[in-house]
């Protein structure tokens, strides 16, 4: 294993050194450096610290472990592979994501999975452990989001205004979510004994992942939110 100390290091050095690294490197000290991981495929990377915006932006394969929090945009136009963040993100993680996993232990901030998208075999999942902030799925064309409510935290399972505009993919909320108001284009049901059935299983490496109890995990009410038209601003531009 390859092991970087970042300490030093701008966000540019520190990539040229990770892509230099062996398939396996740990990177420490990181101090809030841009990009890490930026469109890597073969790599197993370990950050030690805080990375700054982008970690793992345009991902195609590579899989990126941070033992504490991560900044804004975490997985920005991600194609592959997996982001595993032991803390907290920033605003807009998953930000036009169009494959691969991310899974948060803590918290996101606002407009998580906006713009998150699929095509064919590629179907990302996002698993946010704690709260989300406004705006979630903001934009959704495809690929899944859940997020489950854990924690000591008092926040709402999610801000205000979320699925606004969404047309596509779904979110799964840990919740039965009384008081949380959707966007009219969307519904928003109770999950199905099939559902969650699926749900246990998507959520199977996530627990393994975070030492979390399944069973006392599905120990909850689910809310399924779909949207109900693949196109909801048609009536806005096509006459009757």
């Amino acid at each position: 294993m390859t092991r970087i100390d970042a300490g030093t290091l701008d966000h540019r050095a520190l990539n040229e050194a990770l892509r230099a690294a062996e398939k396996d490197c740990a990177v420490t000290g990181c101090l809030g450096q841009r990009f890490l991981g930026a469109g890597m495929a073969e790599k197993n990377i370990t950050v030690e610290g805080v990375p700054g915006n982008a970690l793992g932006a345009y991902l195609n394969g590579a899989q990126i472990t941070v033992r504490g929090n991560a900044q804004d945009a975490v997985g920005d136009t991600m194609n592959a592979g997996k982001i595993t963040v032991h803390g907290s993100v920033g605003d807009a993680a998953g930000y036009a994501m169009r494959g691969g996993k991310i899974y948060v232990r803590g918290d996101a901030g606002y407009r998580a999975g906006i713009h998150m998208k699929a095509y064919k075999e590629k179907k990302p999942l996002m698993v946010i452990g704690g709260a989300a902030g406004s705006f979630l799925g903001e934009y959704q064309a495809g690929g899944t989001i859940v997020v489950l409510g854990l924690g000591e935290s008092k926040k709402k399972i999610v801000g205000n205004f979320p699925c606004t505009g969404m047309h596509g993919g779904r979110m799964i909320l840990r919740s039965d979510c009384k008081g949380v108001t959707f966007p009219p284009q969307v519904t928003a049901r109770p999950a199905t004994q099939e559902e969650l059935g699926e749900i246990r299983e998507m959520l199977s490496e996530y627990c393994g992942v975070f030492g979390i109890d399944p069973d006392g995990l599905m120990n909850a009410p689910f809310t399924v939110v779909t949207p109900d038209s693949g196109n909801p601003y048609r009536q806005m531009y096509v006459a009757n």
